[in-house]
């Protein structure tokens, strides 16, 4: 199988710089040590209500990294018109709500509204490779592909907060989801909730290309540190990869 790259989300880097003001811990910092331990790439969500990653945090990592940046956004006029001034080489459209602690699912393409489609097109013609946050659904997989994006993400939440033994139910959904979504010429990412104990399932379903993983690593940092934990991460990945 083609090797899985492992995207770190930083966003909970300056969740914690945020609770206490000022500028310790920068994720810019963190976005260059998780970098140097052997992540492919850096993902952030500049939400709306900018609770945690802020405009001036994706503008410095867009500057300072060669590494591929993911920007999370809701499809908005504002956050479209962020996305085609800093051109981070991928954006993935994901639902969002002010009340949420964490994204709670995929986006329902199928009910979202006409603005979708003009956000995919725009992000497309600024050269940005779109895609869309999905849960692992035939219908919602082939929608996104007829809006033209490049790629889904699957939601691997329900998966990875499963008990052990009723996972592989989940699992088997995500492979038919990376199937559909082959099937249909999309990129498959996956990501949300992933962690040590969680990985090996999505490593070794062919279709996905990407992995999106980042409050368990911040969180493993405070026991290990950051770059040890992604180093960890990337040696898991990559054993059942070609397992």
């Amino acid at each position: 199988m083609s090797p899985l790259k492992l995207s770190i989300n930083i966003d909970h880097v300056a969740t914690l710089r945020n609770a206490r003001g000022g500028t310790h811990p920068d994720p810019l910092e963190a976005a260059q040590a998780v970098l140097a331990a052997g992540a492919d790439g850096i993902t952030v969500h500049l939400r709306e209500d900018r609770r945690h990653i802020r405009d001036q945090d994706v503008e410095r990592i867009r500057a300072a990294i060669a590494a591929p940046l993911n920007l999370e956004m809701a499809a908005t006029e504002e956050m479209v018109a962020v996305a085609e001034r800093l051109k981070p080489a991928d954006c993935c459209i994901v639902p969002e709500k002010r009340a949420e602690l964490t994204t709670e699912g995929g986006l329902d393409v199928l009910r979202a509204g006409p603005f979708l489609a003009e956000a995919i097109r725009r992000l497309n013609a600024a050269g940005i490779r779109s895609s869309i946050f999905v849960e692992a659904d035939a219908a919602q997989i082939a929608a996104a592909a007829a809006l033209g994006a490049h790629a889904i993400e699957l939601h691997t939440g329900a998966y990875a907060d499963a008990a052990a033994s009723e996972r592989p139910a989940h699992l088997r959904r995500l492979q038919e989801g990376a199937r559909a979504a082959a099937a249909a010429g999309l990129d498959c990412h996956a990501g949300h909730g992933l962690g040590f104990e969680t990985i090996a399932g999505i490593a070794r379903i062919r279709e996905v290309s990407e992995v999106s993983i980042g409050h368990f690593l911040v969180g493993q940092a405070v026991f290990t540190g950051l770059p040890a934990a992604v180093r960890r991460m990337k040696a898991l990945i990559e054993r059942h990869r070609g397992g």
